[in-house]
């Protein structure tokens, strides 16, 4: 049998469908050591070995028997349990499901299954799933339940689940996330993270100033003065995270203006991969008609016809007018609040003050990654990548990715969870919460 860790000793994670690495990122500075992570996405694995080359990469389908067998082994080195089981597998199917007990057998879910099932092999000491919050929604959240008992194995773990919004755990975007944790059966869960409550009592109202529209904030001062507050990292701004990067290129545009900014550019000389997309000139002259916070409806209409330029471009619709699929487009961030939960596409939001799109490197920043996480992608025509360029996969790896600000403080959570099991188990005085972080 393997010998449980010391609570002196870094807490050891397994990351499953790791994507780019962004889970990783965040229970490695919560303190923990990774020691395998798994992905099918060639371009992905290839971003996890650049800013991960101490952790060993499984690349392919986790289903093929290989592949699971050496997880495995890789999973309890030295005669020592995992500590950590983590991952997110993807659930599209979850909504579809008729009869949710049987959740683990629909062959559509069957990363799911695997995430079960290898849970079910390795028995860490914790576990934790992540996912859309949409899941709450799937028949009156019978499925979230069936995943709580799916998780428990028959009752070996305590499973809770709760949704958190990244923006309320130092990351400029809102981007809500459904987290189930798990202990094995008997020992203490671990607690909520404490966000600060942006997300749940701020945001930006429309207003009508001389016809035109503009957005201000609305909340409560507290909240309102902690989020401008350049020096308080709990709650940060989309100008907060980006006016450094003001100019695209290979130079930051300024020193740091926040200690979000001095955090994210800390081992990092010059950004990485801050080039944005090119954008059609019908497009810069709608940005220009749109206020910081706005979209397409706050676009005075001469700006809303079909073709400004006389270029075409896309499905004509009727050809006079931007169709209802635009209803999201030309969104703009505003400075003093948060971006919108980023995607996997270039243009779902644009720059609040500039007329331009994001580049890879401003997108990293909303969702937290540091300015020395690199991103790139395998040689072109490798197996299994998916179509679309170098740099579609790389918008597409980040926004896929879970925020690292919010992975570390549910790692944090876990890791003090599992440290205060030890000592209580060794028969000592269990410490502050704070005498477990560094």
């Amino acid at each position: 049998m393997s010998a449980p860790a010391s609570a002196s000793s870094a807490p050891t994670a397994v990351d499953l469908f790791s994507g780019a690495g962004g889970l990783s990122e965040g229970l490695r500075q919560a303190g923990f050591q990774i020691l395998a992570a798994s992905d099918h996405d060639p371009d992905a694995c290839a971003t996890y070995r650049l800013n991960f080359p101490e952790v060993t990469m499984i690349e392919g389908d986790l289903t093929d028997r290989a592949n699971h067998a050496r997880l495995a082994n890789l999973a309890t080195p030295m005669n020592r349990e995992l500590d950590l089981l983590a991952g997110g597998p993807p659930c599209q199917a979850f909504s579809q499901v008729r009869n949710h007990d049987r959740l683990l057998e629909d062959p559509r879910n069957r990363l799911y299954r695997e995430f079960v099932n290898v849970l079910d092999e390795l028995r860490p000491r914790a576990l934790l799933l992540e996912n859309v919050p949409g899941l709450l929604q799937f028949n009156a959240g019978e499925v979230c339940e069936q995943i709580e008992i799916d998780l428990s194995l028959g009752g070996s773990y305590d499973v809770r689940s709760q949704v958190l919004d990244a923006g309320d755990f130092s990351t400029p975007q809102s981007r809500s996330r459904l987290v189930f944790i798990g202990v094995r059966r008997g020992e203490v869960l671990p607690g909520r993270p404490a966000g600060s409550g942006l997300t749940s009592n701020v945001g930006l109202r429309r207003k009508s100033v001389r016809g035109r529209a503009r957005y201000v904030l609305e909340g409560p001062e507290e909240l309102v003065e902690r989020l401008l507050d350049p020096a308080d990292l709990a709650a940060v701004t989309a100008e907060q995270a980006l006016s450094d990067l003001s100019r695209p290129g290979d130079r930051y545009s300024s020193d740091p203006r926040s200690v979000f900014q001095e955090a994210m550019r800390a081992r990092s000389d010059a950004p990485q991969d801050h080039s944005p997309s090119r954008i059609r000139e019908d497009t810069i002259l709608r940005l220009k008609g749109i206020p910081p916070g706005g979209n397409v409806h706050d676009l005075p209409a001469e700006l809303t016809e079909r073709y400004l330029t006389g270029k075409k471009w896309g499905p004509a619709g009727n050809g006079k007018r931007l169709a209802r699929r635009h209803f999201y487009a030309y969104r703009r961030l505003h400075p003093r609040w948060l971006a919108w939960t980023a995607n996997t596409k270039a243009d779902f939001a644009y720059h609040y003050r500039q007329p331009r799109g994001l580049s890879v490197r401003e997108v990293a920043r909303i969702q937290g990654f540091p300015d020395a996480f690199h991103v790139t992608t395998a040689p072109q025509g490798t197996p299994g990548q998916l179509y679309g360029g170098a740099r579609h996969s790389r918008y597409r790896q980040i926004g896929n990715a879970v925020p690292p600000p919010l992975a570390v403080a549910v790692g944090r959570e876990i890791r003090n969870a599992l440290a205060a099991a030890l000592i209580r188990a060794a028969g000592e005085p269990v410490p502050a919460q704070s005498d477990y972080l560094e």
